[in-house]
């Protein structure tokens, strides 16, 4: 019998969310990079993968009304999930929407809608591209 994925622990979404959306980061960066050196990839995959990326992606999300309300409220109790880690690279309040938007990401992922979690890790990108192109 399978767990609902609604019942599922937040930080046990967020480990899987984290391992989706680092594989669809990679494909992305190996089809977009000219680079063919892994550390030149892995450096430039870091803007979307490190929890600022992930927390400003998700807040974008959350305030232009790309998430629906039940994706808010699972992201608001997710944000609000009380964790015993402390991120050594993090801020603090960034890495609680990156775990978040991780934790998204795992249930799309075991509630078997593909094509809303594809949505959100493209949006994700979309969002951390054009903070890269202003930021430069």
């Amino acid at each position: 019998m399978q767990k609902d994925p609604n019942q599922i622990n937040i930080l046990e979404l967020a480990y899987l969310g984290d391992a989706i959306y680092e594989l669809c980061v990679r494909e992305y960066v190996l089809r977009t990079s000219g680079s063919a050196r892994a550390d030149m990839l892995h450096r430039a995959g870091v803007a979307f993968v490190c929890a600022a990326g992930q927390a400003a992606a998700l807040k974008t999300m959350s305030e232009d009304g790309f998430l629906t309300e039940e994706e808010k409220d699972f992201v608001r109790r997710a944000h609000n999930h009380k964790t015993a880690t402390r991120p050594k690279n993090a801020d603090p309040v960034d890495y609680k929407w990156a775990t978040a938007f991780e934790a998204l990401l795992g249930l799309k992922h075991l509630a078997g809608e593909p094509e809303r979690l594809t949505q959100i890790m493209q949006r994700a990108i979309e969002i951390t591209e054009e903070r890269r192109r202003n930021d430069a």
